[in-house]
């Protein structure tokens, strides 16, 4: 099952509150793209779509469309501020490749 760090929750709680977001949730999905194939994209969300998948991290929600979830599986989404690198990072056991920036990965 996905899952987010602690400190990749209070990340996006922090975000949501500078940019004053208004939307309730946080939606993580996958879309094609990238130079592997596939890659990870997260926005603010209103509501849930009729068959995503809702989880809860410490008051934070966090919605998934079916497909993205296929995809997503045990990944564990972290967030790092440090001087050589600072972002979300996703660790996801399914990657079977990713390219060299890390922004995209493959499947299977």
């Amino acid at each position: 099952m996905l899952d987010l760090t602690p400190s990749a929750v209070t990340k996006i709680k922090s975000l949501m509150e500078r940019e004053k977001a208004e939307k309730a949730m946080l939606r993580i999905m996958v879309v094609g793209g990238g130079c592997s194939g596939f890659s990870y994209d997260m926005d603010f969300e209103d509501k849930p779509g009729l068959m995503d998948k809702i989880l809860e991290f410490d008051g934070l929600k966090v919605c998934v469309d079916p497909e993205s979830m296929k995809f997503l599986g045990d990944t564990v989404v972290d967030y790092s501020d440090s001087l050589q690198s600072a972002g979300f990072h996703f660790t996801n056991p399914q990657a079977t490749a990713t390219c060299g920036c890390g922004t995209s990965f493959a499947v299977g």
